[in-house]
């Protein structure tokens, strides 16, 4: 994952997944494709395998208390579910893969997630990545309201590693990237349905869009 999200940041090759992913792709051997994307100019620049953030440069690069803030002129993956840093191979500050294991009414209050859940909890996680949700995708001419967020975004994976987002997230994050990217809605909302995958032999999974593809051909676009 990135930890700088936005800008050319975001698409280093030596970002903390970027370059295990890309030494994996080679290994993998004849005949098996690579998970490897590359941008315009042919670096890889990431894995279709591994989710990555795309954060704003942090203010203060020693301050391991300051959260990161996405930077919204991208689309957005789904919630990170690692289980922490990795104090073993200190070379690479890796995100170790996993799930919360917390049932899905942890923190529920007389059965639903409310803004009473105890904090820690699934539930208290959940309302506050859907306020944040809210927030940052409402625009002047676009309100984003509670009905519209899908349940990937405000929870994580099983692995906390996904790279897709379902077309629901995708649609939902289109107004804003727009406004950010100085482009019209409707050229946001054809990128993303060149890039909506469907099931798996046409019934196997859900339907998708992998995140740093979109994001590439949104970086692309809007340098059009």
């Amino acid at each position: 994952m990135c930890t700088r999200r936005g800008s050319e940041h975001c698409y280093e090759p030596r970002n903390r997944w970027c370059a295990p992913a890309a030494r994996a792709d080679r290994r993998a051997g004849p005949g098996v494709p690579s998970a490897g994307i590359k941008d315009g100019s042919g670096t890889v620049v990431g894995s279709s395998l591994i989710g990555q953030r795309y954060d704003l440069p942090r203010q203060n690069p020693d301050d391991p208390e300051e959260a990161a803030k996405p930077d919204l002129k991208w689309f957005q993956p789904r919630p990170s579910g690692g289980l922490g840093s990795n104090s073993v191979n200190t070379q690479y500050s890796l995100i170790l893969s996993g799930a919360t294991n917390r049932s899905a009414d942890n923190g529920a209050v007389n059965g639903q997630c409310t803004k009473d859940a105890e904090e820690g909890t699934l539930c208290a996680q959940v309302v506050a990545a859907e306020e944040a949700v809210i927030a940052d995708n409402s625009t002047p001419s676009h309100t984003v309201e509670p009905e519209d967020v899908p349940a990937d975004a405000v929870t994580s994976s099983g692995s906390g590693l996904d790279p897709n987002i379902s077309p629901a997230y995708a649609e939902l994050q289109v107004h804003r990237v727009a406004e950010r990217n100085g482009l019209t809605v409707a050229q946001v909302e054809k990128l993303v349905e060149e890039h909506t995958q469907g099931r798996l032999l046409g019934f196997m999974g859900e339907p998708r869009v992998n995140v740093l593809e979109l994001n590439i051909a949104l970086k692309a676009l809007a340098k059009g």
